[in-house]
């Protein structure tokens, strides 16, 4: 299960209408997380790694828009703050 992290244009941005969507805060820390739907976010700030069951480790921050797949069980390690957009699909 691959974790997708793209850079968008601000024109990718407005077209999906990301900055409508709602806002997730975090601080720093680490969890256990399953998805049971997609996700899509866009970090506005922060630094994080994702550890997924098979060792796959993938580190995003501020400005990454990244793609979660359904049934991915990953480990969150949260190292600066977290303010994200995002939406299930």
């Amino acid at each position: 299960m691959n974790i997708k992290i793209e850079k968008l244009t601000n024109e990718q941005i407005e077209e999906r209408g990301i900055k409508s969507w709602p806002i997730w805060e975090k601080e720093i820390s680490r969890f256990d997380w399953y998805y049971d739907s997609m996700e899509e976010c866009l970090l506005l700030e922060g630094k994080v790694i994702v550890e997924s069951e098979n060792g796959e480790r993938v580190v995003f921050g501020k400005g990454d828009f990244v793609t979660f797949p359904k049934g991915l069980s990953c480990i969150w390690d949260i190292k600066e703050a977290v303010k994200k957009h995002y939406n299930f699909k």
